[in-house]
């Protein structure tokens, strides 16, 4: 965040850092075969702004110090009558100053972001403490994260000192320290907070009533709290569409695995083609259905024309298809019909 520095800081400083010229020699002369230039802006990387900073060309005077510098990461001007005046005792009188009025001073630093900080706490809990990955976990931190701007050669990254999480409570304490800078000791930098693993998962969009089956606008996908997700929560990807509510499921609440069944193709009482395939064979009649069933369910039905029960396997709506220990009582119902068929047309014959 840059900021003004008021120009009479410069200048009260000034005067304690600008030295005689007898300091240096009558020697230290800027380079007269080119012409000494102000420039319009600069970036130091010290406590001090020094004549080549500020000039170009400055030949022997240019690491003679003449101003303070900001705070780190701070910007500030100073006029350039004030840089004119501050050099004059180094008997440096010829300077090209163009049309610049002031110099943008701006000190170099690192700032540590609270977008930072927030990535080095979930970098301290991810995968530990029972917790997932960083990108599931939301952070709430008690105190307002602010940044700050440390020395510009740290380029190390926040190192956890201690951390603790209470899986039961959800809060969390972390202490962090940046090695090597003298600024980060200075600064609080222990959090606390609040740290939850969050889980998308499929949630019931409308009510839905027991054998309802499921479509894509019944279900939406939500993030939800870990802790208090079941197990067996269906996630997103898993294939439902086409499955049947087991049970009366209300709206917002999470669908779970044991919450779906496959839907009934047969219903009690149901007229039903009973089938019987074998190699080079397929007989069917109608029967009518004692039980409910879904595809692959083994249900029992009463062949209509025999009068027997039989059971069957649930291979599609109104279709069973009977077990080859119960094909005989098929085929002789088959064999019944096709001689009944026989002497109807052998009667119309006559």
């Amino acid at each position: 965040m840059a900021k003004s520095i008021v120009v009479a800081l410069f200048l009260a400083l000034s005067a304690s850092l600008t030295l005689a010229p007898t300091a240096f020699g009558q020697a230290a002369r800027p380079d007269l075969r080119t012409v000494p230039a102000l420039k319009r802006s600069i970036i130091v990387n010290d406590e001090f702004v020094r004549i080549g900073d500020l000039i170009d060309h400055a030949g022997a005077l240019a690491n003679v110090p003449i101003f303070r510098a900001p705070d780190l990461g701070m910007t500030g001007s100073v006029p350039t009558e004030s840089v004119l005046e501050a050099i004059r005792p180094h008997h440096l009188f010829r300077v090209d100053v163009s049309d610049i009025a002031a110099v943008e001073v701006t000190r170099a630093g690192r700032s540590i972001s609270p977008a930072e900080i927030q990535a080095r706490v979930l970098g301290a809990f991810a995968g530990e403490y029972g917790l997932g990955e960083a990108e599931n976990l939301t952070l709430t931190i008690d105190q307002d994260v602010r940044s700050f701007t440390v020395e510009p050669t740290i380029t190390g990254d926040l190192e956890v000192v201690r951390a603790h999480y209470d899986p039961r409570t959800t809060r969390f304490e972390v202490n962090f320290a940046l090695p090597g800078s003298v600024i980060a000791r200075r600064v609080p930098l222990r959090f606390t907070g609040t740290l939850v693993e969050q889980v998308e998962v499929i949630v019931v969009a409308r009510n839905l009533r027991a054998g309802d089956v499921i479509k894509a606008a019944d279900v939406m996908v939500e993030r939800r709290r870990r802790s208090k997700t079941s197990a067996d929560a269906v996630e997103p990807g898993e294939k439902i569409a086409g499955l049947a509510a087991r049970r009366y499921l209300r709206a917002g609440q999470t669908l779970r695995r044991g919450d779906l069944t496959k839907p009934d193709l047969v219903k009690r009482d149901d007229t039903v083609t009973l089938v019987y395939e074998a190699p080079g064979m397929l007989l069917t009649t109608r029967g009518k259905a004692t039980e409910s069933g879904a595809e692959g369910d083994l249900i029992s039905a009463i062949n209509l024309q025999s009068r027997r029960a039989v059971q069957g396997i649930v291979t599609g709506p109104g279709r069973i298809t009977l077990m080859a220990a119960r094909s005989r009582i098929l085929t002789a119902a088959a064999s019944t019909d096709q001689a009944a068929s026989k002497r109807n047309t052998s009667a119309r014959g006559k």
